[in-house]
């Protein structure tokens, strides 16, 4: 196995990009700029651009320390701190359909982590090395958690009948976000202690392996998680008013915000999933993948729930028809794909496809 990488040298960028981000908002609130302007909010848009790599950054070198399956939830959370600042910092802004936003933004990430992050991940780890191997147990456990919290979430609220609409009551909204963190909890406890076998890579292979960066690398990597983490949260309150006259303007879906989101979080992470599988590390792909998708449910759902308890809005989080049928037909064909431990460039087509129906029915639904 071969050792590459300098994991303990920090690349200029990772810091410097969240610290331009923290200096202009400083001048943004101390009013020395002004927080409308055009140049200002595009400055704005590359820094959060940056400041998200830059947090994923970190995250992985914080990940490479304590190994894996830890180093997959280590990124798998703080992808979900970025999702949750930047949907909360569009609901503060309380605009009409706002109260669909965390709908439309956990149904994009799972669609884009099913068809997209795995359709990619299978189609070039298949086309570099014909075949590609993993843990059935791993995904079939992965599979069953994210069925579960997706089904709870996003399709019961539409036949409950307290409640008249797509939503949940009071009561039933503390139970179910209650479900979603013992699941995701109990998940977590077989992934790192009981059964976390389940979820390492084939250690014979001869796969490249990366050196464990030093405490002081570590460290640093901590100290500038919690800085692009900040920055990202309050950069995102800043654009978010920007960002949906942009997607208005361009005569898209209000529903389409979800989608620019998602896919703004997922990007590093989805960018290193393909870099594993490129790697023939796909068992390090799906975990990073699968676990993105839970911890959006598990933990999204309930800390914006504890918001919208608090702020007193009303969630609507069924999914439409057309949206409940994609559910079901990703997570049915995830489950054919992952059953057999072994996948080709066929099954990443397949994927792919299912995602490109998702994103033009959400452009035209």
């Amino acid at each position: 196995m071969a050792v590459h990488h300098d994991v303990d040298k920090i690349p200029l960028w990772t810091w410097a990009v969240p610290i331009a981000a923290v200096v202009l908002l400083a001048l943004k609130f101390a009013h020395v700029i002004p927080a409308d302007n055009g140049i200002v909010l595009a400055l704005a848009a590359i820094l959060l651009g940056g400041t998200v790599f830059a947090a994923v950054h970190h995250a992985e070198i914080i990940a490479l320390k304590v190994g894996e399956p830890f180093g997959s939830i280590v990124l798998a959370v703080a992808v979900t701190v970025i999702e949750v600042a930047l949907i909360i910092s569009i609901l503060m802004g309380a605009s009409a359909g706002s109260e669909f936003l965390t709908r439309d933004t956990v149904f994009a990430t799972v669609m884009i982590v099913l068809n997209g992050i795995i359709g990619l991940c299978l189609v070039v780890g298949g086309a570099k090395h014909r075949e590609q191997t993993f843990q059935t147990t791993a995904a079939s456990s992965a599979l069953s958690v994210l069925g579960t919290l997706a089904t709870i979430t996003l399709v019961l609220p539409n036949y409950t009948l307290t409640t008249s609409g797509p939503n949940y009551n009071a009561s039933q909204l503390i139970f179910v976000s209650l479900s979603c963190l013992v699941l995701y909890g109990v998940f977590l406890f077989v992934q790192t202690i009981r059964h976390r076998d389940y979820f390492l890579a084939d250690m014979s292979e001869d796969l490249p392996i990366h050196a464990a960066p030093g405490v002081r690398t570590t460290a640093a990597s901590m100290a500038l998680l919690l800085v692009s983490l900040t920055a990202v949260v309050l950069l995102a309150k800043t654009l978010s008013p920007a960002l949906e006259a942009a997607i208005a303007s361009a005569g898209l879906p209000k529903a389409f915000l979800g989608v620019v989101i998602a896919s703004i979080v997922l990007l590093p992470e989805g960018m290193a999933a393909v870099r594993a599988a490129a790697a023939n590390r796909l068992q390090t792909s799906l975990n990073l993948a699968l676990g993105s998708a839970m911890a959006t449910i598990g933990l999204t759902i309930p800390a914006i729930s504890a918001f919208a308890l608090m702020s007193g809005m009303t969630l609507q989080l069924g999914l439409d028809p057309e949206e409940m049928a994609l559910l079901v037909l990703s997570l049915f064909i995830g489950t054919v794909t992952l059953a057999t431990g072994r996948t080709t460039i066929l099954q990443g087509a397949v994927h792919l496809v299912i995602l490109g129906v998702f994103l033009f029915l959400s452009a035209v639904p």
